[in-house]
């Protein structure tokens, strides 16, 4: 598949998604968030004195501004009755023969968690010392958790479109690599590396060593399903694929998510306790069981964000600023200065992600509602302004 680069599109480590156990406090944020689509526009920003606004636009994490399906909402007012019990194995069970079902595994193939750390660690602890490849800059939360344990980090850099560079990643693999790390679509970049050609790299990786595919911004594509490395793994494959229900679905404040992988991988973390019904809580088993059966609010969800997304990049490219063709629910874009542009958006009140070396003049933007992304529009506008007079007088 051949990718097109314009003036507007440019065919780096993202934020730890930490696993927590959620308390009340954030069912109640989650019970009371918006439904796609309803969410009341941000308040004008109020500014100090010293120029400062005081509230703050957060667009640094990829957190949907969406909110999760109105089901979840009720759900977590119900789970709240079971508050003072433990999760049982017969309510993880439910979670994981639904979970099962809508992507076409075994339920004992399903690991229920924000589980990517203790994985790691796994992979780490059992193998003993080896390599864990991930491109870089990239989200490194498996290969972070494995360090302590052993497991030595193997950096394989972007390719010059600012994706993961498959042909590279194959060739690092050594008789010691105990896994190979991919984030598709990645992060920060947003860039996708989609159809045959991703198959053709999994299949001859999973060859020599164990492929984990953390797929946590792929539900923002409407052809997710025939995308998705599952595929590999319904065929028998030695691949693991990830999914976090803190993105589209917006639970990202009750962390939960699962983990899709080879029946034999399956059972030696429950041996281990990854997975178990004590690991679970029950307000976070209710929302995810809530969300994953409201299809219809993902797809609205879906559309919301790509307007949102294309509005960006026409945005951009009238500033003459380059972009990826990202594939989430953010845009990775060169301004042009370095770190500058952080600090001026948060001087405005806008929080974007920080700067992701070696990529100094790029930045990282969450997609929010409407309204929030002509608040940052705005801000990035000011911001840019300001940065080029500034250019100018020290030129003069």
């Amino acid at each position: 598949m051949t990718r097109k680069t314009t003036a507007g599109h440019l065919p780096a480590d993202p934020q730890r998604r930490h696993w927590l156990r959620a308390g009340l406090t954030s069912a109640a944020a989650v019970a009371l968030a918006p439904a796609a689509g309803s969410a009341a526009p941000p308040a004008p920003a109020a500014v100090t004195s010293a120029g400062r606004t005081t509230d703050l636009l957060r667009l640094d994490l990829n957190e949907s501004s969406y909110g999760p399906s109105p089901r979840v909402g009720p759900a977590v007012q119900r789970a709240l009755a079971e508050a003072p019990r433990y999760v049982s194995a017969a309510q993880l069970q439910a979670l994981q023969g639904q979970i099962a079902t809508l992507e076409g595994v075994a339920p004992e193939q399903v690991i229920v968690g924000e589980v990517l750390e203790a994985l790691g660690q796994h992979l780490a602890l059992s193998q003993g010392a080896g390599g864990f490849i991930y491109s870089v800059p990239g989200y490194g939360a498996l290969v972070d958790a494995a360090r302590p344990f052993g497991g030595r980090a193997v950096e394989v850099p972007l390719n010059a479109q600012l994706e993961n560079d498959l042909p590279a990643l194959l060739a690092v693999i050594a008789p010691d690599t105990r896994a190979l790390f991919v984030v598709n679509p990645h992060n920060p970049s947003g860039t996708l590396s989609p159809g045959a050609e991703f198959d053709r790299f999994v299949s001859a990786a999973q060859a020599r060593t164990l492929v984990i595919v953390d797929e946590a911004y792929l539900d923002y594509r409407e052809d997710a399903a025939t995308l998705s490395a599952v595929r590999l793994l319904r065929q028998g494959q030695n691949v693991v694929v990830f999914r976090t229900l803190g993105k589209i679905h917006a639970l990202a404040g009750l962390q939960v998510g699962y983990a899709l992988v080879p029946v034999a991988l399956a059972e030696a973390l429950r041996q281990r306790g990854v997975g178990g019904a004590h690991a679970q809580n029950q307000l976070s088993l209710a929302a995810a069981s809530a969300a994953l059966a409201d299809p219809a609010h993902v797809a609205q969800v879906r559309r919301s964000v790509a307007a949102e997304r294309q509005h960006w990049q026409q945005v951009l490219s009238g500033l003459r600023l380059r972009s990826t063709e990202a594939a989430g629910n953010f845009v990775f874009v060169d301004t042009g200065h370095p770190h500058a542009v952080v600090a001026g958006l948060l001087q405005q009140g806008v929080r974007i992600a920080r700067v992701f070396a070696p990529y100094d003049t790029w930045v990282r933007i969450t997609l929010g509602t409407p309204a929030e992304n002509r608040r940052a529009q705005l801000a990035l506008r000011s911001v840019l302004a300001q940065l080029g007079k500034a250019q100018g007088g020290a030129a003069g």
